[in-house]
């Protein structure tokens, strides 16, 4: 197996983690809480931690500079930002808003992630001028497809709240 086909894996393991264990995470907080913004500060502390690490130990090893040009500080600051609202949004689904009863994780996960996909091709189609083959737009479709299948068998109210 290739090296980014494993690291393509790691990834996708992690951004599943990172996704399911918000949901457990929410599923801790107390109800009479009126916030989940510190569970979202320690999420993002351990995502600085594991990336000072990892910063730590390149320049342990040497023969890696750290220095970059100030645009690709700037989009991944903005990066950050969508990010931090992405997680700020999920602890607040994931335990209810508004009166609305928490969103489960097999319901939400899916559609966020297949919406991410659904934008990234078109975006990347339309603004990076990426390629976009039939292939991308079948599989994007069925993306969608899977996702309407996925959210049909659930017994959770719609999404307009009905």
């Amino acid at each position: 197996m290739s090296t980014p086909l494993v690291l393509l894996l790691v990834i996708t393991f992690l951004y599943a983690g990172y996704n399911l264990l918000i949901k457990v995470s929410t599923s801790h907080v107390p109800l009479e809480s009126s916030s989940t913004i510190l569970a979202t500060i320690a999420l993002q502390v351990a995502a600085l931690s594991i990336s000072c690490i990892f910063a730590a130990g390149l320049l342990i090893r040497g023969g890696s500079s750290l220095a970059l040009p100030p645009p690709a500080y700037a989009w991944a600051i903005l990066a950050g930002l969508c990010i931090g609202g992405a997680e700020i949004g999920y602890f607040y689904l994931f335990r209810g808003i508004a009166g609305h009863p928490p969103f489960p994780a097999n319901i939400a996960i899916p559609f966020i992630v297949s919406g991410t996909i659904v934008l990234t091709v078109l975006i990347a189609w339309l603004t990076l001028k990426e390629p976009l083959s039939w292939q991308k737009i079948i599989g994007t479709i069925l993306v969608v497809v899977g996702v309407v299948v996925l959210y049909m068998d659930s017994r959770f109210p719609t999404l307009t709240g009905t």
